[in-house]
């Protein structure tokens, strides 16, 4: 398989370098048919000759990186043919198709597996290094799946969430190591098992486009935890917020505190000195109409009981406090 590995690489490197030769050449020949056809004739022909024999080189290299396709293709799809450091003897194979599930049956699925295996995912979640990664997963080929990759991004989001960010960045690095197995798993079509020791020989020399694909991803990732997180606190703030205001609603359903930021400010300082009687001279001398409307909403948020005894005499004038304090403010 090295072998094999070996050579497309050295044919790919023929097919590029023939391309980058042929697209030169034909840039060379545009130029001098613009300048001066007639003078540099012979020239011009000297191009032409080199352009076309590089246009039959090209198809050469083309040939032969097509029969080796062919070959690949003819290639069982195992351990042994995907890494170089694979086992004597192939275990897994290309994956059958497998029957649809519901939705229902894949979270029930999935709680199963967390149940057995959370210690364990969160230990390869904490790994730092690619060859402490590979052993692991290597002890244990069946952490290699869909479900450890969606526990590992719900896990970025709570850390986000509890603003533990360092340990979100290294465990976002896992979510997208697991990621890009099962991609690799997903174009090959085969068990993400048979092939993760191929994204780790690939990623650990160096191919500069893959390390690139890869960092790209991981702080694409990053960005998307944040936000993910930052939409779930102002969630749960809303919903506190609001939890909150549902215990302060007073008999009548009025938020006291939106109540008392409506009243008039000689009506709120005496709130908030809980003075009784400048509450009442305060009142004798509003419009009676408005005076009713405050005092009503006040009744109706729980800032202000009635005395009852008066309410039974009849009596509109007789107010009192709330216990200590008429006022409930955040």
């Amino acid at each position: 398989m090295e072998q094999f590995q070996k050579e497309k690489e050295e044919l790919d490197k023929g097919c590029r370098e023939c391309k980058r030769k042929l697209a030169e050449c034909q840039k060379k020949l545009k130029e001098l048919e613009v300048a001066d056809p007639e003078s540099g004739k012979g020239e011009l022909e000297k191009l032409q000759a080199e352009a076309q024999h590089l246009k039959n080189e090209e198809k050469t290299w083309e040939n032969k990186l097509e029969e080796l396709k062919r070959k690949e293709r003819k290639m069982p799809w195992n351990v042994d043919t995907l890494s170089k450091d694979g086992f004597s003897k192939s275990v897994f194979n290309v994956k059958p198709e497998e029957k649809e599930e519901t939705e229902e049956q894949k979270e029930k699925k999935h709680v199963s597996f967390v149940e057995r295996n959370e210690k364990q995912i969160k230990h390869f979640g904490m790994l730092r290094r690619w060859d402490d990664s590979q052993k692991y997963l290597s002890d244990n080929p069946h952490l290699v799946c869909e479900d450890t990759a969606n526990y590992l991004v719900i896990w970025c989001i709570d850390l986000e969430v509890e603003e533990k960010h360092a340990l979100m960045e290294q465990v976002a690095h896992q979510t997208i190591t697991m990621q890009f197995i099962l991609e690799l798993a997903r174009s090959l079509k085969v068990d993400p098992r048979a092939c993760f020791r191929q994204f780790f020989t690939k990623i650990k020399t160096a191919d500069q486009q893959y390390l690139e694909g890869f960092t790209c991803e991981l702080e694409g990732f990053k960005e998307r935890v944040r936000e993910r997180a930052r939409v779930r606190v102002e969630a749960a703030m809303k919903e506190y917020d609001e939890e909150e205001r549902r215990k302060r609603l007073g008999p009548g359903g009025l938020d006291p505190v939106e109540v008392y930021d409506s009243l008039p400010a000689e009506m709120q300082q005496c709130f908030d000195v809980k003075d009784v009687r400048m509450l009442q001279e305060t009142i004798s001398k509003m419009d009676p109409t408005e005076a009713k409307y405050h005092m009503q909403r006040c009744i109706d948020s729980g800032l202000w009981i009635p005395n009852p005894k008066a309410e039974e005499d009849g009596g509109g004038g007789g107010e009192e406090e709330r216990g200590e304090g008429c006022l409930r403010r955040k």
